[in-house]
């Protein structure tokens, strides 16, 4: 069967794609690794091998040199480093690529996390000679930070250590206990050897004790459909579009979510709604648009609508405020000066801002926090932003589109820094949430004792922290954290569970099952958790918690850097099958309303910390991943 060029770019562009970026430390293969992977992929015109061979014979390689593929830089080919991100694109049958080859050195972290910024994939490399070094750390932190959702290991150059499997076997130990402080959910390691091919492409025959798929195997079938947020509908509008009376046109991209025609929306910040008329494309009307879709979309009412502006679901809102949390990551050599006015871009607004407190600097090879005055380049600090007006947006670990923002110097127009919301003080949609709200009596002030948090938990010998546990009935919350307390308390640690039938005993008893006194009911677990944290204790809480904006709700109160959400995922039918209190069968029956998985809602948390399923992992090994995280 002869396939001619026309159905082969058909083909091409029915298949998805994937972003990866490559990462590493100084010379432990990150170009050659691309270039083999070009190469046995056959994704290489030969004009350009030949080339390619042309340009090894100049620099004295005796055979071809596939890092300089991507090392296109004069200085890179001189240093034989990456300095600049490099993009390359190939195919194969399965899926497209685009790849960020990004630099190595400590002095080009900014370039790292521009690369990274909008991967759904990283490889981080590691050199089986010298092991996991500061910058294998410091690479897998920005990883997470940017909410790469998939990770692979490549523990490279194993030819080197006569593919020792023990030598591969201690590498995967240091970096998952490692990993295992970032919540990386998806995490794989493959030994190979990017110089020969081995476990590249094809599977080495010199590495027979490994059993796992090659690196392109893996690129071309990991899951990534559901990397894409297609729940909150978010679009920001880019310009308005009218070339008649008869047409006036919303343009942009879809950030995220999907919508219809039909479908009521409503626009922010006026907060005005109608509904969608028609989604407009090239190809012509479409009957819906998803992310990262570019339309334009009309509606039945003439509505105020300008740039910046945003169209979302009445019932699903971003949040609306001026203040907010952030990871920021410094890309200047001028230091980010806290009370400076910069230019804030996000999404499709540009506002003033100013980083009223710079909270704490990240140590990303140890992951500790340090004080500091300033952000130096290529440094990560959290900060608190106060903007001029009001912008929408959500936090990065649920959307990257809306969730992040650019740092603008006013008098250079240089991006000096890039940030990724990680808290706020306002509620969706714009008013005050449980965990900001005033409070009824106006007579009364909040007193600051001489002792704070910190010096509470140096004489507890442990940071505090609290460890949502949500699930269904039945799916194992309080087993877990009653064994978990067991081991913490064993190990001196200062903690207390929190069980959601316990407290309805007392502090809610006048609480019943509806959605609102769900809501309260975890409002006020979550200011005793965080008055315990305060005390320099760790939390263990055992609750249902069914509702997502909820424990959302509760992460705020905490505080995200207190917070670890664990979804302890047991299927319905086994839940069910346990059944310890007989409620499934009563609520099957009717007389329990308001069940969660039978006649009420429960919304699974789309990023925990750690997701577990009980019916598949035991008890110890659940306890001690997250005792783990502490250390």
């Amino acid at each position: 069967m002869t396939i001619n060029a026309e159905t082969l770019t058909k083909r091409n562009e029915q298949v998805d794609v994937l972003r990866f970026t490559t990462a590493g430390s100084v010379d432990d293969g990150k170009s050659t690794l691309i270039g083999r992977l070009l190469h046995d992929s056959k994704s290489i015109f030969e004009d350009h091998l030949e080339s390619l061979g042309r340009d090894s014979r100049k620099l004295g390689r005796e055979v071809m040199d596939l890092a300089l593929l991507t090392d296109g830089l004069k200085s890179e080919r001189e240093q034989g480093i990456t300095i600049d991100v490099a993009y390359r694109y190939f195919a194969t049958p399965k899926r497209r690529f685009i790849i960020a080859d990004t630099p190595g050195h400590e002095q080009y972290t900014r370039n790292m996390a521009t690369g990274a910024s909008t991967a759904n994939l990283a490889i981080i490399l590691i050199d089986a000679r010298n092991g996991v070094l500061t910058q294998s750390k410091r690479h897998g932190f920005i990883a997470s930070l940017l909410n790469i959702p998939h990770m692979i290991v490549a523990v490279n150059k194993m030819d080197l250590v006569d593919f020792s499997p023990a030598r591969f076997e201690e590498i995967c130990n240091e970096y998952s206990q490692f990993a295992a402080r970032l919540g990386v959910q998806d995490i794989l390691y493959i030994p190979i050897s990017a110089l020969d091919g081995d476990n590249v492409v094809n599977p080495s025959r010199r590495m027979d004790w490994y059993t796992g798929p090659t690196l392109l195997s893996h690129l071309e079938n990991v899951y990534i459909e559901a990397d894409r947020n297609l729940v909150d509908f978010r679009f920001p509008v880019q310009y308005v579009n009218r070339p008649n009376l008869d047409f006036r046109g919303y343009c942009g991209t879809v950030a995220s979510g999907v919508v219809r025609p039909g479908e009521e929306i409503m626009v922010l910040p006026s907060r005005k709604t109608s509904r969608v008329k028609s989604i407009v494309t090239a190809e012509g009307n479409q009957e819906y648009a998803f992310c990262p879709r570019a339309v334009t979309i009309t509606l039945e009412d003439e509505i105020d609508i300008s740039r910046g502006d945003m169209l979302v679901h009445p019932n699903n809102l971003p949040y609306v405020g001026s203040q907010v949390e952030a990871m920021l990551v410094w890309m200047s050599d001028t230091p980010m000066t806290p009370k400076k006015t910069y230019r804030i871009k996000h999404s499709t607004n540009l506002v003033r801002g100013q980083f009223v407190n710079l909270r704490y600097r990240v140590d990303p090879n140890e992951l500790h926090r340090q004080d500091a005055e300033e952000l130096g380049l290529n440094e990560i600090g959290r900060v608190e932003l106060n903007l001029m007006r009001p912008i929408m947006f959500d936090e990065y670990k649920r959307n990257r589109q809306t969730g992040c923002f650019i740092v603008i110097d006013p008098v250079t127009n240089v991006t000096v820094g890039a940030g990724m919301v990680i808290n706020r003080s306002m509620k969706r949609g714009g008013s005050a949430p449980g965990a900001s709200a005033s409070p009824v009596s106006k007579n009364i002030t909040r007193h600051t004792g001489a002792i704070t948090s910190r010096d509470r938990a140096s004489l507890l010998g442990s940071a505090p922290r609290t460890f949502w546990l949500t699930g269904l009935s039945g799916s194992g919350k309080s087993t877990v954290a009653y064994e978990l307390e067991r081991e913490l308390f064993s190990a001196g640690r200062a903690c207390y569970v929190l069980d959601g039938d316990n407290v309805r005993h007392g502090l809610n008893r006048d609480l019943g099952f509806r959605p609102e006194d769900r809501t309260e009911n975890i409002r006020r677990v979550a200011e005793v958790a965080r008055l315990f944290n305060e005390a320099g204790m760790t939390v263990i809480t055992a609750f249902i918690s069914p509702y997502q904006t909820d424990r959302e709700m509760a992460r705020t109160i905490i505080g995200s850097e207190r917070f670890t959400e664990v979804h302890l995922a047991t299927p319905l039918e086994i839940c069910e099958q346990r059944d310890p209190k007989g409620l499934y069968a009563r609520a099957r029956k009717g007389e329990i309303p308001n069940f969660s998985g039978i006649s009420a809602p429960y919304e699974e948390p789309a990023n925990p910390e750690f997701r577990f399923d009980t019916s598949a992992m035991d008890v110890d090994e659940i306890v001690q991943r997250l005792t783990q995280s502490l250390e």
